[in-house]
């Protein structure tokens, strides 16, 4: 059972950074394409950024360029989110997404292509 579990959340200032960490356990981390999303109160969900399977591809929400870089570690079956520059608007639950690919090294932004999902991490920005 492929299980992933946020950390690094909590309560900022505008202009802080938090370093988020996605921690994946029960599978083959090497088969998995990553992704962020977030999802403020009353609002859809939205991709942040993803990376690929072996991290040579990496793709940005606008919202994030500039701002929040994405990493992983394969050796240690992470991912991790840095979040620079945070504004009040990037409150939101913050989770992590798998997408099991053996043989495909991509990023996607469609929520429904990842097969499995951590239960976030809460981020919250004040003026």
């Amino acid at each position: 059972q492929v299980q992933l579990a946020e950390s690094g959340g909590g309560s900022v200032q505008a202009g802080d950074s938090l370093r988020l960490s996605c921690a994946v356990s029960g599978g083959a981390f090497s088969f998995y394409n990553m992704g962020w999303f977030r999802q403020a109160p009353g609002k859809e969900r939205e991709f942040v950024l993803g990376i690929s399977r072996s991290g040579s591809k990496v793709d940005y929400a606008d919202s994030a360029k500039g701002r929040f870089t994405i990493s992983r570690d394969n050796t240690k079956n992470t991912v991790i989110l840095q979040l620079n520059s945070l504004k009040p608007e990037d409150t939101a639950m913050y989770s992590c997404a798998a997408d099991f690919q053996p043989h495909v090294d991509r990023v996607t932004r469609l929520s429904t292509a990842y097969d499995y999902w951590g239960q976030g991490t809460q981020v919250t920005v004040s003026s």
